[in-house]
């Protein structure tokens, strides 16, 4: 459709003609995407899309089929509207979206703040492209998602199932692209890390399996990402699998993969301090291992 690409920063009125006074047509929500047909003084008329096509991502596609409705039409007025021709426009949307995802994280603020947040960085990989925000934008878009996927997914009763495949799983679609149009990035670490989500048990129910493979991701994680700003954590992660490994054989009398698992949280956490020393997750580490030595349980309350 021909003209500028637009989104608002405020909830705004579309109505039927240039007029306040005319009819109304529906509100066109935050960081909805929108292209502007023409201008008339403080006016624009627009086709701005609707809630459905923003919210249901191509998981839900299937559901829906041909019933999406089209984009709405209709006048609204000019302020508060970013287009791709806006000077700093990028950076106009990006302060507008943080804002949100602010208010997000506020108990008191809006209940979609969440959701605008999201649109509105997804508003600046798509008008603006070719901006240094961009990277940050889809990943934070993407991240917004999958924190919201996670969290439902979570609240459900196959949240407790031992295996992934039992439970939900978050959409990869997004981090995927991450990785895939901005590799060797912060963003493309953090995409390849949250991905690792989707392989973790949802209750290990004191099988050693789990810890076992989970720590096997982490580990190749930081192998593949050595100097990421995720590989401390995957590298603490993996320790604690180790030293819930540990107790787990130990509970069970299997002195020799009990001490086999030690020996690989030490080497790990020795990994974390010669390369990441300062690190929060370094000095978790060294607790962890300082337990295993002095003989105090990671792993179930129970065993104390």
């Amino acid at each position: 459709m021909a003209g500028p690409r637009a989104t608002a920063l405020q909830v705004t009125w579309l109505y039927i003609s240039p007029d306040q006074g005319a009819q109304k047509v529906d509100k066109v929500q935050i960081g909805r995407e929108m292209v502007v047909a023409e201008k008339s003084g403080p006016w624009i008329r627009v086709y701005a899309n609707t809630d459905v096509q923003e919210v249901h991502d191509q998981r839900d596609a299937p559901l829906y089929g041909n019933d999406t409705p089209p984009p709405i039409s209709g006048w609204m007025q000019a302020k508060g509207v970013v287009m791709e021709t806006t000077p700093n426009g990028d950076q106009i949307l990006m302060g507008a979206a943080a804002g949100q995802e602010a208010l997000a994280e506020d108990p008191k603020g809006p209940v979609n703040a969440a959701q605008s947040a999201r649109f509105l960085y997804r508003r600046i990989v798509e008008m603006f492209p070719n901006s240094p925000l961009a990277p940050e934008a889809a990943w934070r878009a993407a991240d917004i998602l999958w924190q919201l996927q996670k969290s439902d997914a979570a609240s459900r009763p196959s949240a407790k199932e031992r295996d992934p495949y039992m439970r939900d799983q978050m959409d990869e679609t997004e981090m995927k692209r991450i990785i895939k149009y901005y590799p060797h990035t912060h963003q493309a670490d953090f995409a390849a890390y949250e991905l690792i989500d989707n392989k973790l048990c949802g209750d290990w129910q004191g099988q050693a399996k789990c810890p076992e493979k989970e720590s096997e991701y982490y580990e190749k994680f930081a192998d593949e990402h050595p100097d990421g700003p995720r590989t401390a954590q995957a590298l603490y992660e993996a320790v604690y699998r180790q030293a819930v490994l540990h107790d787990m054989y130990a509970d069970d009398n299997n002195d020799k993969k009990a001490d086999d698992a030690k020996s690989r949280a030490h080497a790990l956490a020795e990994k974390l301090k010669d390369h990441f020393a300062q690190s929060e997750y370094c000095w978790r580490a060294q607790s962890l291992v300082y337990k295993l030595d002095e003989g105090v349980p990671v792993y179930g309350i129970d065993m104390q």
